[in-house]
């Protein structure tokens, strides 16, 4: 059975995706990319779509704190291309607000590419998921 309308199908699993959301809500880049990247192999549906444009958000977000522009703004890219993507699931977020953060942050960086640092405030988790707990 799935919960509400996230996709993600079992209890266990909704409890280790909301872990890596609190992971990377909390700036801790290297261990949400490792709970995301843990989901996104044990996932065969078009979930993994965007779980791995999660994982790739925190890795774009440890490339700028490590001050790699460039490398973030491949990773913000590719991010986007997933998010987009045709059939790729919401997991209950507003995906349209959530390219509308990222998106002009990656063209900062390819205009400028002087920014050090950019808090990603839109992966909060929906107000849906934190209801089926």
């Amino acid at each position: 059975m799935k919960y509400l309308n996230s996709g993600i199908e079992n209890l266990n699993d909704m409890n280790r995706f909301k872990r890596a959301l609190d992971l990377l809500n909390s700036e801790d880049w290297y261990p949400a990319h490792d709970a995301f990247e843990e989901l996104w192999h044990e996932t065969s549906g078009p979930e993994r779509i965007t779980i791995q444009a999660f994982l790739q958000i925190a890795v774009a977000q440890l490339h700028l704190e490590n001050g790699n522009k460039n490398g973030a703004t491949i990773l913000y890219g590719e991010a986007l291309g997933r998010l987009t993507k045709l059939g790729a699931p919401d997991l209950g977020f507003d995906i349209d607000k959530l390219g509308k953060c990222i998106h002009p942050l990656r063209w900062i960086l390819i205009i400028y590419i002087g920014v050090a640092f950019y808090q990603v405030d839109c992966l909060v988790l929906p107000e849906s998921l934190e209801a089926s707990q």
